[in-house]
């Protein structure tokens, strides 16, 4: 069972434990969105890391919308460093719904173009 954590939109790191902790007696694992509604928060990778050191285990969202494959390789490798293994490869919300709606989108994969990359990586 998983829930789902949205980051803040800011740096405050106990934004992010107040939610870790209340999830952490009903999940086996939490979801961190990544720019949900495309909105600027704290990135996935970091509220996973203050998420793990509450005693909660990570899934990553990973979206497409704001890097390309190259950014996306370095993500993997990044968060596969901080002892975060699961992830979640999604799209994104278009950038027009958020707060920067004049932003371009990268867009560079899609999401199953992503899993693959994601798997030939792990494989």
């Amino acid at each position: 069972m998983t829930g789902e954590l949205g980051p803040p939109q800011s740096a405050d790191p106990e934004v992010v434990r107040r939610k870790a902790r209340i999830l952490k007696d009903y999940v086996d694992a939490f979801n961190v969105t990544d720019g949900q509604t495309a909105m600027v928060r704290m990135p996935s990778w970091a509220a996973c890391l203050i998420g793990k050191e509450e005693g909660l285990d990570p899934v990553v969202q990973m979206t497409c919308r704001d890097r390309n494959r190259i950014a996306l390789q370095m993500d993997i490798l990044g968060v596969a460093g901080l002892g975060i293994n699961n992830v979640l490869c999604l799209t994104g919300d278009h950038q027009k719904f958020g707060n920067h709606p004049e932003a371009k989108g990268v867009f560079d994969l899609d999401s199953i173009q992503f899993l693959k990359v994601v798997k030939d990586m792990r494989d």
